[in-house]
């Protein structure tokens, strides 16, 4: 085997594993939404996250974690992301772990319209199709009699919405950011914003060693699963790796059944390949589009 396909193969290996920490977030989060408020959570997944990054990476990055150019862009690019994380905690604390994550990855197609309007980039006949077949996928796990409910389908559209904003943001950034910078701000900013907020949230239980364990582990699964996932984009590209993001959806429907005892239906398993699939062919044809 060459060292190009190893490098291909040891990419493929992280996107899975950064999918399956991404996945574990989620479940851990659903487990400790029970007993604790979200803010709570969100604020240890970045806090924790961010204190990954200042011990593993400061000491060598030093100023360079922080530098940037455009440090307003980089706060509300994270603001974005922190909206993500606390909308989606709200939705899988009340509906199944594979159909809200499913409900989630109608994120590009939403990406690809505010593409279109944002920065003015041409929507060709298949991404149409693309688009118009993953919105019916989604509604195909909201429907009436589902396991989603109107509540949690709110959260998880705002999430969609703001996850959305944040790849947009991320698209306007990233040709002349650094990426662990980037990701360092969501970290920082996470953390601060959270914090400030405290009084507003902090009430409640006060969590034992274990659970105060689970939420540590939250930013440990958000930190580990982004730093897996940059560097799975230095061995490959990002065209060729986009799809393998979907494995997120099985290790979703796998950790739900193990602790959660739910698995999709049949209506709701057809609306997840439909969302996957739609998603994968706008990958698909942005690759082929680059290479023509």
């Amino acid at each position: 085997m060459s060292e190009a396909h190893r490098k291909v193969g040891f990419a493929v290996l992280l996107m899975l594993g950064a999918t399956l920490c991404f996945a574990a977030l989620d479940a851990t989060s659903k487990h400790l939404s029970q007993t604790y408020p979200i803010p709570m959570m969100v604020w240890g997944r970045y806090t924790f996250h961010c204190l990954m990054m200042l011990i593993f990476l400061a000491p060598s990055m030093r100023l360079q974690l922080i530098a940037t150019s455009r440090p307003m862009a980089q706060i509300a690019r994270a603001l974005m992301l922190v909206g993500t994380t606390g909308f989606s905690m709200m939705g899988f604390s009340m509906m199944p772990l594979a159909e809200s994550t499913a409900f989630l990855f109608v994120t590009p197609l939403v990406v690809v319209i505010l593409s279109h309007w944002l920065l003015k980039e041409s929507i060709s006949g298949a991404h149409w199709v693309a688009v118009i077949a993953g919105f019916c996928g989604a509604l195909l796990i909201a429907r009436p009699g589902g396991a989603l409910n109107l509540p949690g389908i709110v959260w998880m559209s705002l999430a969609a919405a703001c996850y959305a904003i944040y790849q947009i943001q991320t698209r306007q950034l990233s040709p002349t950011e650094n990426t662990v910078t980037m990701l360092f701000y969501t970290a920082l900013v996470g953390t601060v914003s959270m914090t400030l907020a405290a009084p507003l949230y902090w009430g409640g239980p006060m969590p034992d060693w274990t659970d105060a364990a689970l939420i540590a582990s939250l930013g440990i699964y958000g930190g580990t699963g982004h730093l897996m996932l940059t560097r799975a984009f230095r061995y490959a590209a990002a065209s060729f790796l986009s799809p393998f993001l979907y494995a997120q959806l099985i290790w979703a429907m796998l950790l739900g059944w193990l602790f959660y005892r739910h698995l999709p239906d049949l209506l709701s398993v057809a609306g997840i390949v439909v969302i996957a699939a739609s998603s994968i062919s706008i990958a698909l044809v942005e690759r082929f589009k680059r290479q023509a």
